[in-house]
């Protein structure tokens, strides 16, 4: 079986290593556990990030206030003797890396974690891989340089002359193909690069782009480019890194690569509609099911379906699982999270009361306050279907001043709603709160403005725990969304849309929950108890990162 190398900005491996921000890192950590699992070899590529993404504090007006979250590297990881140097600036550039590994049902996958933090450094260098996702420009460039280049010589220096394929989880570590042609035309005796060389590296690269949003694909002066990497076959081979007049690294890993895929069926329409011209397939995204299972459904899972772990298919057997016994698992799962919210924020919800989940990344596309587009509303579905309580979580970039003020609208709406509605905004959201969250809630919410999630994994997560999503129809949900089995659609469009469609999403949202939802729940138990044992059976069955990897070892790593 080929040995895959897997690439990616971000892992997240334990919630007590900060070295991922949200979705793609906490993909990546479920791919190459399945993989483990399944017995695919594989090994990862990342950085070590020193000093994590953040620490996000929220003042009483929803003001987040950031800071560094270092984190002691040897408690977790191995130093591995090996060093590497990577040229930037003129300079050498010393790296060594850090090794954790995965131990899965039918493997083991190593991860290495690069780290410049080394005295041979000059004091900024070292800095390279401290903070994930921050910097200016220089240092954006000089981490992906590290990735991408550093991480295919750490990987020699280790041992591994051999690796058939090299995937590239999102374009940040696409410079690795400069190094790969490097090796081609430095085998062959030659001192430029060849037109057998790039075929030669295209056969053996694959790339998944993972955002629909054209100003998320990172790109570079050309001016920066040469002055930080240097020339090397880049000025050669402009036409195939290039765009616009721009380093692209997303056009750089398109042009490199000999299988391509968007994370979700949809997500695979768009990217092909952005990317005119490139053969772009799909591989719908999914959860680590063992992972993401609550310790209460780990329980009663073992008892009816033994096999689940290793076959998460086998899930869909949750169908025979008597009702009363999931309504039980979901009890303790959600009275865990009560009990989490009352330490971190004082707040006592009632565990007899429908209680909405929302935590994710928080940025404008995501709508966080779609909830609250109309707090009247919202109010009088409270007062007429049943009442209810909100959790909410999720990190704005440090630089995404939009994104922070969307928190403070959810701060402001808390207020607004008063004593009829309780709402919580727990702070610092990770892989361990999310674990919770997505087990513990009564309902997933999802507000996406369409085509913008190109996949979304968390309602996944909660499938797996026999929690149903209302979610507008974008990403997976397209895909999972069984209207009144599985969970429920905001609105009836799922075609892509750049107009602003809050008021109606909202509307439908309302309707939902008060036609619908609110009095299945309150009124008719056993049916809703029917659509979250759906939710596993379905969703969770089909939804999770065992079959994702599956098909990238058929269509990808195989050919």
């Amino acid at each position: 079986m080929a040995l895959v190398a897997y690439f990616s900005m971000e892992i997240g491996v334990l919630a007590e290593m900060p070295t991922y921000a949200g979705g793609l890192g906490v993909l990546a950590g479920d791919t190459l556990r399945s993989a483990a699992d399944l017995g695919v070899p594989m090994i990862g590529v990342t950085l070590v990030h020193r000093k994590g993404y953040f620490h996000q504090r929220l003042d009483a007006t929803g003001r987040q206030v950031e800071s560094p979250e270092p984190w002691t590297v040897q408690q977790f990881l191995v130093e591995q003797a090996p060093r590497t140097t990577v040229t930037i600036e003129g300079r050498s550039v010393h790296l060594r890396c850090w090794k954790y590994v995965i131990t899965g049902a039918e493997g083991e996958v190593p991860i290495y974690f690069l780290d410049t933090d080394l005295p041979e450094n000059a004091v900024d260098d070292r800095t390279f891989t401290d903070s994930l996702y921050g910097g200016d420009e220089r240092y954006r460039l000089c981490q992906e340089i590290l990735l991408g280049i550093g991480g295919v010589r750490m990987l020699r220096a280790l041992g591994y002359q051999h690796i058939d394929r090299f995937h590239m989880n999102e374009g940040h570590s696409s410079l690795l193909v400069m190094e790969l042609l490097r090796e081609q035309a430095q085998a062959a005796g030659r001192a430029t690069v060849t037109a057998d060389d790039v075929a030669a590296v295209r056969r053996c690269c694959i790339f998944t782009t993972h955002t629909p949003v054209p100003a998320g694909h990172d790109r570079f002066s050309m001016d920066a480019t040469v002055r930080i990497l240097g020339e090397g076959p880049m000025l050669s081979l402009q036409h195939l890194c290039c765009h616009e007049g721009m380093l692209n690294l997303t056009y750089l890993a398109l042009n490199f690569s000999h299988y391509v895929n968007g994370v979700a069926m949809r997500h695979g329409e768009v990217s092909r509609a952005m990317f005119d011209g490139y053969v772009i397939d799909a591989i719908t995204n999914g959860v680590h099911a063992a992972t993401w299972t609550s310790d209460e459904f780990h329980a009663l899972f073992d008892r009816h379906i033994p096999s689940w772990r290793r076959d998460n298919f086998s899930l869909r057997y949750a169908l025979s699982i008597p009702r009363e016994e999931i309504s039980q698992a979901h009890a303790g799962a959600k009275r865990r999270l009560i009990e989490r919210i009352a330490v971190d924020t004082g707040t006592r919800f009632d565990f007899n009361v429908f209680t909405v989940g929302f935590a994710r990344r928080a940025t404008e596309y995501k709508r966080a306050d779609l909830l609250f587009h109309d707090v009247e509303r919202l109010t009088r579905v409270a007062a007429a279907a049943g009442p209810l309580q909100i959790v909410y979580a999720g990190k704005a970039h440090p630089r995404d001043e939009a994104g922070k003020q969307t928190i403070e609208r959810i701060f402001k709406a808390r207020n607004a709603v008063g004593s009829s509605i309780a709402v919580v905004y727990l702070p610092n959201y990770d892989m361990a709160l999310g674990r919770l969250l997505t087990s513990g809630v009564d309902l997933w919410l999802n507000t996406p403005q369409p085509p913008l999630e190109a996949s979304g994994t968390s309602g996944m997560k909660a499938a797996l725990n026999g929690v149903p999503s209302l979610s507008v129809l974008d990403g997976w949900w397209i895909e999972g969304c069984i209207e009144g089995i599985t969970g429920w659609a905001i609105g009836d469009d799922d075609r892509p849309s750049h107009v602003d469609r809050s008021g109606a999403d909202a509307s439908s949202m309302y309707d939902k929950l008060e036609s619908t939802i609110l009095p299945l729940f309150h009124q008719r138990r056993d049916g809703y108890i029917a659509v979250m044992r759906h939710a596993i059976a379905l969703n969770g069955s089909f939804f999770n990162s065992h079959r994702m990897v599956e098909e990238y070892a058929l269509k990808a790593y195989a050919t």
